[in-house]
């Protein structure tokens, strides 16, 4: 099997979306017969280092790196232009753009995305009906059975549809540091309990029940690592004494920070799912799994697909500052629960690293080659019912707040 990789943003990355992508498709390689990574570039030294990250040869995109929306027409509009477009048995993609170029052109697609773009932009509901459909698009490869189910409700089959969640590298944790030691080496007393969260620190991630947790439980030391600047979450914790704001950090530096908690957090709020939409089962759920340190995170819909409450996770009821507060008391205050979630969490990341998701995908897209299914959808008048109203809505919400993502929770309920 022979895969041109596409990708429209310059690696390497810091993004989420850079690491899942480069990262699958380097563990992917060994998979295959051969593959290219078409990436937009800036010169030789940028091509070396998409090279050396994804593990295979990378081919320049005729596109300029700015402005970003020029790139990705021109990554998506040159694709077919290419060698490899036409050597490769099909081309893997996280971009519905290059994806409908490539059917356009005669390739074969694999998609894969985390985003459920039937609800977040639903005037694209039958176009996407039609090219997830289409006897060249192999299928999809979603990150979440959440994101899978509204491709369902959509009306595209079930077979072409595949949940495989993301993964972590295990070699970040193959030097465990003991937790007295990781709280000295970020300067933080051995006998303080630190509760910790990573990730990017803005508005969208639900910090603000974080902060007002912070504030009812004065004995216990708040990181919140993973900042950009002096922004409104910012602000919010600098009237907190016991909330500390961390930089960004890198891959070896972030790992002190794991290390030194006593709990990991996922903020337990249904806003970065339902209100805005931008996350869907966060990246560092995964990583934190296998960290070794219990997590508390809530009982949303997609956060429950993988951690189980009780057994991988303390899952709280989501938006409860007194069910937070509860469980960050229980799991700082009783060592034989949080070394019960930690060892079980674990044990269960050995199901969700990079190799095996790597490994999953290679059978999914091996079948799906060997099927060649016709791709016969159910597209009918509950859904084109749903596609007007979902639209209004949406050309409504636009109107208001300029912001093409229109949130679930906005969204009516499929009929």
């Amino acid at each position: 099997m022979k895969i041109l990789f596409t990708f429209e943003n310059p690696l390497p990355s810091a993004e989420a979306d850079a690491e899942v992508f480069s990262t699958t498709a380097r563990y992917l390689v060994p998979h295959l017969e051969q593959a290219w990574l078409h990436v937009p570039v800036a010169d030789d030294a940028g091509r070396a280092a998409a090279e050396n990250l994804a593990g295979m040869p990378a081919i320049g995109a005729w596109a300029p790196l700015r402005p970003a929306a020029l790139r990705h027409f021109l990554c998506g509009l040159t694709l077919p232009l290419r060698r490899e477009f036409r050597a490769a048995d099909l081309i893997y993609t996280r971009n519905l753009w290059v994806a409908w170029m490539s059917l356009l052109f005669g390739q074969r697609v694999v998609f894969d995305h985390y985003r459920p773009w039937p609800d977040q932009i639903p005037p694209l509901q039958y176009w996407l009906y039609r090219m997830f459909c289409h006897r060249r698009f192999l299928g999809s490869i979603c990150h979440s059975e959440y994101t899978r189910q509204k491709y369902i409700e959509l009306g595209v089959p079930a077979a072409k549809l595949h949940c495989v969640h993301n993964g972590f590298e295990p070699a970040r944790f193959a030097a465990p540091i003991p937790l007295a030691e990781a709280k000295a080496l970020i300067g933080i007393p051995p006998e303080a309990k630190t509760v910790v969260y990573t990730g990017r620190i803005n508005h969208k991630k639900g910090l603000e029940l974080v902060i007002e947790a912070a504030k009812r439980l004065p004995a216990l030391t708040f990181l919140l690592v993973g900042s950009y600047g002096d922004g409104p979450i910012e602000r919010l914790a600098a009237t907190v004494p016991n909330i500390r704001i961390i930089p960004w950090q890198s891959e070896p530096e972030l790992s002190r920070y794991i290390y030194a908690a006593d709990v990991l957090l996922i903020p337990p709020s249904l806003s970065p799912l339902a209100k805005f939409g931008s996350t869907v089962l966060p990246l560092k759920l995964f990583f934190y799994l296998g960290s070794g340190r219990p997590i508390l995170a809530g009982n949303t819909p997609d956060v429950a697909e993988v951690l189980k409450a009780d057994e991988t996770a303390y899952l709280c009821p989501p938006d409860s500052l007194d069910a937070v507060v509860e469980g960050l008391h229980r799991l700082t205050s009783d060592a034989a629960l949080s070394t019960r979630l930690a060892a079980n969490a674990q044990a269960d990341s050995r199901n969700f690293t990079w190799a095996a998701r790597a490994q999953k995908i290679a059978a999914i897209i091996a079948a799906w080659r060997q099927s060649a299914q016709a791709g016969q959808g159910s597209w009918g008048a509950a859904q084109s019912r749903i596609w007007r109203s979902e639209s209004r809505r949406w050309f409504a919400h636009f109107a208001r707040t300029r912001s093409v993502i229109l949130p679930p929770e906005l969204a009516p309920k499929a009929e």
